[in-house]
């Protein structure tokens, strides 16, 4: 991938546990910010669940097509998750970085581990639940999940969740007790974390103005967010 002109908005990616509320949080930066903000549609070979949209919510594609684009260089992660194959191209990030908008990556920790190894600069920030008993009962209530791809999913859990405690790998940890603080939280990590001048979100986020560090730590408070120091 050709390198980012510097004038180009940080991409940011989104870290934490199936079930944690990252696609909501996502959600609703697009719908406020529609104009700042680009989806990276990531790739997977699991089925579609009710109401996903191929194109939308990902790229819905078959295990041989995928381990052959991957051969091929084409994407700058990939993770074997509950035993399917998730990942991010280079075309879906060169399709939201041409744009001029931020790019958001919705990935777990394995692809951030490969993401930091690659020429993207980007972001990261961590979404964590309020306790492992929350997780699980947001999975549950999903309906959409067998007993066996629960308990995957929250063994799954509790890997990443130790990932969020080592030092200078995320920017921020979020935790999303609250969504609307939590959303708060995140536009605040935003505005001291990624370069938005390029991007054109300086005028629509310049509601944390240029004292933009300072209100991230006070809205980190009251939604406990930890605010790492350093980063990558």
């Amino acid at each position: 991938m050709k390198a980012r002109s510097s004038a180009m908005p940080r991409p940011l990616v989104v870290v934490g546990p199936s079930g944690v509320g990252k696609g909501t949080l996502i959600a609703m930066l697009q719908r406020e910010f529609p104009d700042k903000f680009g989806f990276s549609v990531s790739h997977t070979t699991r089925a579609p669940r009710p109401g996903e949209v191929n194109g939308t919510h990902y790229n819905f594609v078959d295990k041989a097509t995928m381990e052959r684009d991957i051969a091929e260089g084409k994407f700058l992660e990939h993770a074997h998750v509950h035993q399917n194959i998730y990942g991010t191209s280079f075309a879906a990030v060169r399709k939201v970085s041409k744009s001029g908008k931020i790019c958001l990556l919705d990935i777990d920790v394995q692809g951030a581990e490969l993401v930091k190894k690659s020429d993207l600069k980007a972001a990261y920030v961590f979404i964590a639940p309020p306790s492992m008993k929350e997780l699980e009962r947001r999975l549950r209530g999903r309906g959409t999940e067998t007993e066996d791809a629960v308990l995957k999913r929250l063994e799954n859990a509790r890997t990443e969740m130790a990932k969020k405690d080592v030092d200078g790998f995320f920017d921020a940890v979020i935790v999303n007790d609250d969504v609307d603080k939590a959303y708060d939280a995140l536009k605040a990590v935003i505005a001291a974390h990624v370069d938005v001048a390029g991007g054109g979100g300086a005028a629509s986020l310049a509601k944390f103005g240029p004292a933009a560090f300072g209100i991230a730590c006070a809205i980190a408070i009251a939604a406990r967010v930890f605010m790492n120091k350093g980063g990558p």
